[in-house]
C-alpha cells in the first residue's frame, strides 16, 4: 500500500479566538443555535474571553460583519448563526442565497474558517428540530467546524 500523506483537524481550540455572528431575525431558533455554539466551545476549552458574540438584525446581514471581523485578524474562525424559514413570497431564496454567498466569500477573501450554522429551512417546526430537538443543534455543529478547520489549517503546508 502506498503512503500518503494525510491532514485531519481534531476537536483542539488552543489559544484560538472565535467570532460568532447571529441574526436577531427568528431569535426563537438562533438563541439556541448560539447556545448550542457556545456550549460547544466551552466543552472545547475555549475561555469565555476567546470568544466575541455579534448580534446583527437578520442573515442577510451576517456576511458584512462577518467581514468585518474577518479584517480584524483577530479570529483564528468564525461561526455564522441564524435562521432563513421559507415563507409564501420568494424572499427566502434571495436572503438565504446572498447569505450563504456572502459568507463563503469572505472564507475564501480572508482564508479563514467562517461555520455555515444558518438554517434555512421550509418550515418552523424544522427549525425547531435543528435548534435543539430532534435533529440536534445545528449552532453546536458550527462549532466543532469551526474548531476542526482552525485546527486543520494549522497543519496544511502554506505556500513559500
Amino acid at each position: 500500500m502506498e503512503n500518503y500523506q494525510v491532514y485531519e483537524g481534531e476537536f483542539v481550540a488552543g489559544a484560538a479566538t472565535f467570532g460568532i455572528v447571529v441574526g436577531r431575525f427568528n431569535s426563537f431558533i438562533t438563541e439556541n443555535l448560539l447556545k448550542g455554539a457556545l456550549d460547544t466551545l466551552k466543552r472545547h476549552g475555549v475561555p469565555h474571553a476567546n470568544i466575541s458574540i455579534v448580534w446583527v438584525p437578520g442573515a442577510y446581514e451576517i456576511p458584512l460583519a462577518t467581514q468585518r471581523l474577518a479584517s480584524s485578524h483577530r479570529y483564528a474562525a468564525l461561526i455564522a448563526l441564524g435562521a432563513v424559514i421559507r415563507g409564501s413570497t420568494p424572499h427566502f431564496e434571495y436572503v438565504a442565497g446572498e447569505c450563504a454567498k456572502g459568507i463563503a466569500q469572505v472564507s475564501l477573501q480572508y482564508q479563514l474558517p467562517v461555520a455555515f450554522g444558518v438554517l434555512t429551512v421550509d418550515s418552523i417546526e424544522q427549525a425547531v428540530e435543528r435548534s435543539g430537538t430532534k435533529a440536534g443543534n445545528k449552532g453546536s455543529d458550527a462549532a466543532l467546524s469551526a474548531l476542526e478547520m482552525v485546527n486543520l489549517l494549522q497543519k496544511l503546508p502554506t505556500a513559500q
